[in-house]
């Protein structure tokens, strides 16, 4: 299927984070700025006020690095799943999704001037997580937790692992459901305790694709472990 460019010679692309899935911004490309960006691996765009080609970052720093780009179903939008380096957009925020819309009643709906960013589901519970981390709340059960520290975390996250395995042997879908949230959740708060961020785990992942896991757990052994020689 050919890329059906637009108005303009013009094609939407949205940008993906690619591990968390976060929706970082949305510009417009020309044959140009994609042929640029699939050649280079940096996110190029049509400046639609300036009339001329600009890589993200250029300036800034804050580049996209483009690991993939994908058109839809028509061929007339992208979807480039990207690694960003720093805030994408131009405020300082993560992601230029920031501005909730709510109803207002009878009168048209209307953004709001500040708010948070976007985030999908496991990335808006890290930020949760977080705040009680700050938080001086003592009736919160993420609080005991990371008040109690590795030990009771560490049993938290052994108890979980645990129910998850026998729900997984003999219990119900739902049940192994629940089981597995149970553990994700703990899982969050124990490198929250740490401050290990989910996408450096989600990173871990990634660098995995495509290699055997006999043979990536071959690797690790091979590595001395921390104070050996």
């Amino acid at each position: 299927m050919k890329i059906a460019f637009g108005e303009g010679k013009l094609i939407p692309a949205v940008v993906q984070d690619r591990l968390t899935g976060q929706v970082r911004m949305l510009a417009y490309m020309t044959r140009e700025s994609l042929a640029r960006t699939l050649e280079t691996g940096r996110a190029t765009f049509f400046s639609r006020s300036r009339g001329e080609l600009w890589e993200k970052g250029a300036t800034s720093g804050n580049t996209l690095a483009v690991t993939s780009v994908h058109a839809d179903c028509d061929g007339d939008a992208l979807l480039i799943l990207a690694e960003p380096r720093g805030p994408t957009c131009h405020t300082g925020s993560a992601s230029c999704f920031f501005r909730q819309v709510d109803a207002r009643g009878d009168a048209e709906p209307e953004a709001a001037d500040e708010g948070q960013d976007a985030t999908a589901l496991l990335e808006a519970l890290e930020r949760e997580l977080e705040s009680r981390k700050a938080s001086s709340a003592t009736k919160s059960y993420t609080r005991k937790l990371l008040d109690g520290g590795a030990p009771l975390i560490g049993a938290k996250l052994r108890e979980e692992a645990g129910e998850l395995a026998q729900a997984i042997a003999e219990e119900s879908d739902d049940r192994v459901a629940s089981e597995a949230a149970d553990v994700i959740y703990h899982l969050l708060v124990g490198l929250v305790s740490r401050g290990v961020p989910l996408r450096a785990v989600l990173s871990g992942l990634a660098s995995r694709m495509g290699t055997s896991g006999l043979v990536e757990k071959a690797q690790r052994a091979q590595k001395p472990k921390p104070g050996e020689p």
